[in-house]
């Protein structure tokens, strides 16, 4: 097989593996293995692949800030802590159609900064919020977008475990990650419920039906606040690591539990399990990619991409709508680990060897990049066929909602992140506005 073909060879046996349903991590290693014994690479690349996986991935501390805050997540969700503040929330926000909708987004927001899960997010919003959405008037496709696109916040709003391994890919500080994310998810929020509002417009007021109790509900909605600020301006301070962060948000989730009573050993079990095993699946995809990144670029992988990316032009901005469509569409069948974890390591340097004329360079430059792929990522969660945030929902919604009236109702949140993407393009502020680079 002639060198060119090679990488073409590697990238279309490694997706369609993947399209077949077998392991990604899997499948990853093992491409990896078979194109160093079939090219002309050295039999020894084999300890290459080795002393890659140790210094990247097993002796990277930054990483154990993933499973400390999935821990986080599911403490939250088990115990029922995010679901009763959940609920305080809505019943304080509630009432008109407008403030209903602007609700569940608030609601996402809290989830999304206290656990960073999707599937969590989008089934709890699913259940507490889809029936009020329609008592209050919204038709099915505006509320299942709504939520979905809610719940999605949970991958892009810090701390998020993406945002960790886009820092760790790139190589950039993760609290400038953290800080970089905010504006952007701040964006979003608004985006979002500027959308809603001009949805709920002519839908009657509803009357409340519960009282409030202003102390009942600081009780509900304090606690999960105190997690969400005590770890996030941590990291964004620079008083902890994400690491420290991470260990402090579990111990907080923990505490908790123990305020509102709901602590207890059999759940604390489930949660740690669940943590073990969502880890380990997310460190094998992490081990096979490295594998796979390191034979694809010794293979000629790396210079077959950038020569197809300046095919359509050098000017930098050019360059930077090809990586950012190549992310979108590949979005539509892959999840964001394996992009964030094959591509970042080759589009990495192309970008930073840009000039952009924003007056961005360094890490700064790859810290504005690195949100506008996870904005980028954020939207395959999105995106049929395959999105995840469409799975959990329709799982959720069971007979409540159909495949096409979610799909029908994604588009215009699919269209907004769109939006939100080209204004970060043009306006870098956004992002780099509280970083330190």
């Amino acid at each position: 097989m002639s060198e060119s073909l090679m990488p073409l060879a590697m990238a279309g046996l490694t997706l369609a593996a993947i399209f077949a349903g077998y392991r990604v991590g899997m499948v990853l290693a093992g491409s990896a293995a078979l194109f160093i014994l079939i090219s002309d690479l050295p039999v020894a690349y084999f300890n290459l692949l080795i002393s890659r996986i140790y210094a990247n991935v097993l002796s990277n501390w930054l990483l154990v800030a993933v499973p400390m805050f999935i821990f986080m997540g599911l403490i939250l969700e088990i115990s029922g802590a995010a679901e009763r503040s959940l609920k305080a929330a809505q019943r304080a926000l509630g009432g008109s159609a407008a403030g209903m909708g602007f609700s569940v987004l608030v609601i996402g927001v809290l989830l999304a900064a206290s656990s960073g899960i999707v599937g969590a997010s989008v089934v709890l919003l699913a259940l507490l919020a889809l029936p009020r959405l329609e008592e209050v008037g919204y038709d099915k496709p505006t509320s299942a977008g709504l939520i979905a696109a809610s719940g999605t916040l949970a991958i892009l709003i810090p701390p998020s475990v993406m945002l960790i391994v886009l820092g760790d890919q790139l190589q950039t500080p993760v609290p400038d990650m953290f800080a970089g994310a905010i504006g952007p998810g701040l964006l979003l929020v608004l985006v979002y419920g500027a959308y809603v509002i001009w949805r709920a417009r002519g839908l009657p007021a509803q009357p409340r039906h519960d009282n409030i109790s202003i102390p009942r509900l600081i009780f509900d909605l304090v606690p999960l606040l105190a997690l969400v600020i005590s770890v996030l301006g941590s990291i964004v301070a620079g008083l902890a690591t994400p690491t420290e962060a991470s260990g402090l948000g579990a111990f907080g989730a923990v505490l908790i539990t123990l305020l509102y009573r709901k602590f207890s050993i059999a759940m604390l079990m489930e949660a740690a399990t669940r943590t073990v095993t969502t880890t380990s699946v997310v460190l094998f995809v992490m081990i096979g990619a490295t594998c796979f990144s390191a034979v694809f670029k010794g293979v000629g992988g790396d210079d077959l991409v950038e020569a197809g990316i300046t095919a359509f032009g050098t000017e930098p901005y050019t360059v930077l709508a090809v990586v950012m469509a190549a992310i979108f569409l590949l979005g539509f069948v892959l999840d964001w680990l394996e992009i964030t974890l094959i591509l970042m390591p080759i589009f990495a340097p192309i970008v930073a060897g840009l000039d952009f004329g924003n007056g961005l360079s360094g890490d700064a430059l790859l810290i504005w990049f690195g949100i506008l792929v996870a904005v980028n990522l954020q939207t395959s969660f999105l995106t049929p066929p395959f999105g995840f945030s469409l799975f959990y929902l329709r799982g959720a919604a069971g007979e409540a909602l159909t495949t096409p009236q979610i799909y029908r109702g994604v588009l215009p949140f699919i269209a907004l992140q769109v939006l939100v993407l080209v204004l970060l393009i043009l306006f870098p502020g956004l992002i780099t506005g509280l970083t330190s680079s």
